[in-house]
């Protein structure tokens, strides 16, 4: 008996995926759970329907993705600190601080998207790298100048 994999079965299939079973498993057990579906020309024909569906979607995605990068990439943060002796920051600058930035600017960035090691201790220009849906990376310039 041949079945579609409807979601995913640790060991077994995943979803989307067309396989030979033995027909009691596939009976008693996949189809019956909800695991699978019984491979038909309608069941094949929307498994084919479905999966054009999600790669125009990814297309999508990838093309706001690209479109946001160019936007982000426009950008600079200029961030205005306190200093000490030889120009030493009190504090630093965090990716929470960044996405905050980010988010006046009008840009949608959760602070675990910003791609910053160490906070930034140094005064000067900093290259940062954000996250960006469809493994997309923006690198926005991040300025932190001495407050007067």
């Amino acid at each position: 008996m041949k079945v579609i994999f409807i979601k995913d079965l640790k060991g077994q299939g995943k979803k989307g995926e067309i396989k030979e079973v033995k027909d009691g498993f596939g009976k008693n057990f996949l189809i019956k759970k909800g695991y699978a579906v019984l491979l038909t020309s309608g069941s094949k024909q929307k498994l084919e329907q479905e999966v054009a569906k999600q790669e125009t979607e990814v297309k999508r995605q990838l093309h706001e993705a690209l479109v946001l990068k160019k936007k982000m990439e426009e950008q600079e943060l200029i961030f205005l600190v306190k200093t000490g002796l030889k120009d030493k920051m009190f504090g630093s600058i965090t990716s929470g601080q960044i996405a905050d930035e980010l988010t006046t600017k009008g840009y949608d960035v959760n602070k675990k998207n910003i791609l910053l090691k160490d906070p930034l201790v140094l005064l000067g220009q900093h290259k940062i790298l954000i996250q960006l849906p469809q493994q997309v990376k923006a690198q926005v310039k991040v300025t932190i100048k001495k407050a007067q």
